[in-house]
């Protein structure tokens, strides 16, 4: 198979991919300016009785990244998760499958590499829509455009036929 031809049928999932990674970063906090202040009280401290005087202690910022990668079949996509273990989506462009697996560090008993899910995401991309919180749905956007259409072709149509009317 032509290699161009490859990425014109599968592209969509390489956006898929990109757009998992674009997913992590999003869910992730991306500075340490994003992540929360936990506010621990510490009453009878500081010589005051004051219920209402807190003092606050700032996490340590945790690093996260994100990267992908591809080739004619396979797409991979790694980041973290908010417990702080990594996560590696797979997915086949051939046979159309997805696979999560979590990487989970720590003591030499507790290491390894989980799988956290697999499934067939062929059918996945015929949904037309699935929990959109979108302005406008695949179906209104659909209507309009096919209503756009047809006011497009009908102005054509009466164009042709004065142009074809020899009386004017």
């Amino acid at each position: 198979m032509d290699k161009s031809s490859l990425y014109d049928s599968h592209g969509w999932l390489l956006a898929a991919g990109a757009l998992c990674a674009a997913i992590g970063f999003w869910r992730a906090p991306l500075s340490p300016s994003s992540l929360p202040t936990p506010v621990v009280a510490a009453q009878g401290s500081g010589g005051s009785n004051d219920p209402d005087e807190q003092e606050t202690q700032s996490l340590p910022p945790i690093a996260m990244a994100a990267t992908a990668d591809s080739n004619n079949r396979m797409i991979a996509v790694t980041g973290t998760d908010i417990t702080g273990a990594s996560i590696l989506y797979v997915i086949d462009s051939v046979s159309y499958q997805l696979a999560v697996y979590q990487a989970v560090g720590g003591s030499e008993s507790s290491q390894g590499i989980k799988l956290i899910g697999a499934r067939r995401i062929d059918l996945d991309f015929r949904v037309d829509g699935y929990k959109d919180r979108s302005q406008f749905t695949y179906k209104k956007l659909r209507e309009e455009f096919d209503k756009q259409a047809r006011e497009t072709a009908g102005k054509t149509d009466a164009n042709a036929n004065l142009s074809a009317d020899p009386g004017n």
